[in-house]
């Protein structure tokens, strides 16, 4: 069948989702209403559902009164009785997959349970969903006249006790329809080698003389692996190497410190990006229209959400609210229940509204990745847009960074210490930390009195990192590429000590 068939074809299949998408656009509460229902009553007869009478919650008011709010750590003796081999302790079907993730540097790792409805009905579901937005607003695309370029994790999966473990992408990989396979590349051999330093090499070679169309992964390390190829084929952008390329389809960190980086390997106005919010406890935002970075909330993925003001997280006052209630332009700890049987689950993330009809998002930050330690109430979101604007004034470009505080001192008043590497070392620091101090002030009112005439904050620290500190300090932790990610902020100064201590270490 000719290549150009096949793209007709499968692009309108994809599109065929499009009316269901419309549905819970139209009613979108009414829709998580109705899922709820359908996951407690499909669990009621589960150890959990036992235990809280799952049969007798017929409304969300009975469902938030009698089901807490949960973190893995109290959910992981539940998880391990499944993993041990008990079956319907928290879900009604039988789970065999665990995505197995952890934080950059806790050694501790989480096993999150993915049964088989939230492979299809979510995951890959979220996947045929992005094609199927991103198809919808460009009708001239020929993205399956080519193949699909994936990054994703190096763990394999794993055996224990007849369950299975691994990272979330080598469980895709695994489960993955044939015509994803057809249509990606590289193989799933190399896709899944476990050494991401041979990997990279393997992907260049595999992948170089390939007609790629579109790439998925994300940002930092894609731009790891995108500046390798042009290393290696000597060429000056990628569309040398793929001139039929036509979106990047990205997750998992903030895009804004990577944005004029790409720009320039790939040096076309009309150049897509799209951006999806998943982790290995669903799927569950995507990005609906060209040239935006707000991100559609998808209500039909079997996951039921629930919002903690950040104003009141982990306060006597915390209140839980639902879909239906939140509000424009605050900030929310994000709470999932979904069908792979997380109740209520707080999975770490916060988000913000950008608009209500329909729901679209960004994702803000971390409930444990903020500096808050002077009532500056920093986010994720204020310093990776500070950086992007910094780096445009100074015409500069950040590889990494990561945050602290300097806590008060006696007299010495606090302040914040930065650790950034830059591509090429600036040659007047005090330019780039004036741009910094000042954007950040502009994005966040917090900050900006606290800085007031060095009310309370003293002017902020920068340090400038050797190069591939971030890249050797992930290294030693054996967190090289998928999923792991650097540690942008945090109330405590060790991540910040660590990266110290191997500054002046040979690279």
């Amino acid at each position: 069948m000719p290549l150009t068939i096949i793209n007709s074809f499968a692009s309108w299949v994809l599109k065929q989702r499009i009316h269901q998408i419309e549905l819970f656009l139209k009613y979108p509460n009414e829709v998580q209403e109705e899922l709820l229902m359908n996951l407690i009553q499909s669990s009621k007869n589960t150890v959990l559902g036992k235990e809280y009478d799952y049969a007798s919650i017929n409304s969300y008011a009975t469902f938030a009164d009698r089901i807490p709010i949960s973190t893995y750590e109290e959910l992981q003796p539940l998880i391990e009785r499944t993993r041990k081999g008990e079956q319907n302790v928290f879900w009604e079907t039988p789970i065999k997959w665990f995505a197995k993730s952890s934080g950059t540097t806790n050694a501790k790792s989480k096993f999150i349970p993915v049964s088989n409805e939230a492979l299809e009905d979510c995951h890959y579901k979220g996947s045929k969903d992005l094609l199927c937005l991103y198809l919808n607003n460009n009708e001239e695309s020929e993205l399956f006249l080519g193949k699909s370029l994936r990054l994703g994790g190096s763990s394999q999966i794993y055996e224990d006790n007849n369950t299975f473990f691994g990272d979330l992408s080598a469980i895709l990989i695994e489960n993955m329809p044939i015509w994803a396979e057809f249509s990606s590349t590289p193989s799933s051999k190399i896709s899944l080698m476990s050494e991401w330093e041979s990997k990279i090499a393997a992907i260049i070679n595999e992948t170089k003389n390939e007609n790629v169309t579109s790439f998925a992964g994300v940002p930092s390390w894609m731009l790891v692996l995108m500046n390798k190829m042009l290393e290696e084929t000597g060429k000056g952008n990628l569309f040398e190497i793929w001139p039929n390329l036509e979106v990047y389809f990205h997750g998992g960190v903030n895009f804004e410190p990577y944005r004029e980086q790409y720009k320039k390997i790939l040096p076309k106005k009309d150049f897509k990006y799209y951006e999806i919010y998943n982790a290995s406890e669903g799927f569950f935002a995507i990005q609906d229209l060209n040239y935006s970075s707000d991100l559609l909330l998808m209500l039909d993925y079997g996951i039921f959400y629930e919002f903690i003001p950040m104003d009141t997280f982990g306060t006597p006052n915390q209140k839980v609210i639902r879909l239906a209630d939140v509000e424009l332009f605050k900030n929310y700890a994000l709470v999932i229940t979904t069908n792979s049987g997380l109740w209520r689950y707080l999975i770490g993330d916060t988000v913000r509204f950008t608009s209500l009809n329909p729901y679209r998002i960004r994702v803000t930050g971390r409930t444990k990745h903020h500096i808050n330690v002077f009532g500056e109430e920093l986010m994720v979101e204020n310093t990776d847009q500070a950086i992007a604007n910094a780096c445009k004034i100074t015409q500069m470009e950040v590889v990494e960074y990561t945050v602290a505080p300097v806590f008060m001192n006696g007299k010495e008043k606090g302040a914040h210490e930065w650790m950034i590497e830059f591509k090429d070392n600036p040659t007047d620091v005090s330019q780039f930390q004036k741009a910094l101090d000042e954007s950040i002030q502009s994005l966040n009112s917090d900050y900006e009195a606290k800085r007031y005439n060095n009310m309370t904050l003293n002017p902020l620290v920068i340090n400038v990192a050797r190069k591939n500190l971030f890249y050797d300090w992930l290294k030693g932790k054996n967190k090289l590429g998928g999923q792991h990610k650097i540690p942008r902020l945090s109330n405590q100064r060790d991540y910040l000590e660590q990266l110290k201590s191997m500054q002046f270490q040979p690279a």
